[in-house]
């Protein structure tokens, strides 16, 4: 009886003394976490208007040097974050003439972003695990040796880029070295988002409607909208297939979901899946961040000079490549 009496006192003992300190331990993983409400448009929806900033200095699949490695201390973010904005400063004048003009235009013009995103993932691709893209298949591969049999030299307009024609900018909405900011505008039944970068309005209805006939396509394809809770669930197909993101063809399906994670913070997530050109879908998120500045016109090339000068410069090199020629022939 006694010992029962013993043990028992103790075992008060115990939880009296150990209770203040377990008090003060950090929840359990099991706990439910305080999830932040989003404010709402009159209509209802999740409210996501306003301007917001794409840019970070995190590339788009992870660099060589951080294979296998997902996120990187803080101490290697500061130093990547240092050494990429030297490499990439548009102002530097080392390297000779050739250096000089690959570098294209001055540090004012640009909008790299200074701080990779704040988890200090090496990728914004998080699937694949290794943070790169996947495979491109045969025909994918067959398309690309066909345009590099071309030749650098164009032929005219529709051998350059889009971006290049100031048409298109591209899906998905990840970061460009400049113009990374986002307009989103809500309305009854639409969410509107102007992309910065060639100034292009992807108005997406939420009603629930199908798809575009697969005859009918755009640059930046058709998008359908739909809320799951609180996230924005934006389903696009219909693609031309030109100049899309990363080798995709008009074969993409892109689905990206945007949920407003605080006041700050739209986490961007989105996955690519054309079997025509990759081996499988791959997929990846970016923290858009709320910002105080307007998105202004963007006026990529008025007159169209750089066209102009670039097509009369390559018909140059042909003329003096066919003069070469022809003097060689009669050696």
């Amino acid at each position: 009886m006694r010992c029962r009496f013993v043990i028992c006192a103790m075992a008060v003992f115990i939880s009296c003394v150990a209770a203040p300190h377990l008090a003060g331990q950090a929840p359990s993983s099991t706990a439910k976490k305080k999830v932040w409400t989003p404010p709402r448009t009159p209509d209802g929806q999740p409210d996501f208007q306003g301007s917001w900033a794409t840019a970070t200095l995190t590339p788009v699949q992870r660099p060589a040097e951080f294979a296998g490695k997902e996120f990187l201390t803080e101490q290697e973010a500061a130093e990547y974050q240092r050494r990429t904005l030297e490499q990439v400063n548009k102002d530097r004048r080392d390297g000779g003439a050739e250096a000089d003009l690959q570098r294209e235009y001055n540090e004012v013009w640009r909008d790299q972003g200074t701080p990779v995103v704040a988890s200090r993932r090496t990728s914004l691709i998080v699937d694949p695990p290794d943070g790169r893209l996947p495979a491109f298949t045969a025909e994918a591969r067959k398309k690309q040796a066909a345009r590099a049999e071309a030749g650098p030299v164009p032929n005219g307009p529709e051998d350059f880029p889009l971006k290049a024609r100031c048409i298109s900018r591209d899906l998905p909405m990840i970061p460009t070295p400049n113009n990374n900011f986002l307009l989103i505008v809500q309305g009854p039944g639409y969410v509107a988002i102007s992309q910065e970068m060639i100034h292009e309005v992807r108005l997406i209805p939420l009603d629930g409607r199908s798809h575009l006939d697969p005859k009918i396509r755009g640059y930046m394809g058709d998008s359908r909208g739909r809320w799951e809770g609180n996230t924005l669930v934006i389903d696009t197909t219909n693609f031309i297939g030109k100049g899309n993101v990363y080798g995709a063809d008009e074969g993409l399906h892109l689905t990206e979901r945007l949920t407003r994670t605080d006041p700050d913070t739209i986490l961007y997530e989105f996955t690519v899946d054309d079997p025509t050109a990759f081996t499988k879908p791959w997929s990846g998120e970016l923290p858009i961040r709320k910002s105080q500045q307007e998105v202004f016109e963007y006026a990529c090339h008025e007159g169209n000079y750089a066209m102009t000068n670039t097509l009369a410069g390559a018909r140059a090199a042909e003329k003096r490549a066919a003069g070469q020629e022809a003097e060689e022939g009669r050696k």
